[in-house]
């Protein structure tokens, strides 16, 4: 049996709501029970920049394989980096 969850307190500022959840758990005023699955589809991953040291006759070879499939070298590495580690 699940307990049943806490009440949000009404607040009169959003900086008084900031601090309240910055000190309180969320899950304790959650009914979870209600909990509905949801898709997200074109919810798009977040990405970083890096800088990436390659030795020039590498990153040639990379660019004559990327330009043969007529897609920029920066994807086909993305592309081959993803099917490496299994997150494609």
């Amino acid at each position: 049996m699940s307990k049943k969850p806490k009440t949000i307190p009404k607040f009169r500022s959003e900086a008084e709501e900031r601090r309240f959840w910055e000190a309180h758990d969320s899950s304790s005023f959650v009914d979870w029970s209600k909990a509905e699955r949801v898709r997200l589809p074109n919810l798009k991953p977040s990405t970083t920049s890096i800088s990436l040291r390659l030795p020039v006759t590498l990153l040639d070879q990379i660019k004559i394989a990327a330009n043969k499939r007529d897609v920029p070298y920066q994807s086909l590495i993305k592309t081959w980096l993803a099917e490496k580690t299994g997150s494609g």
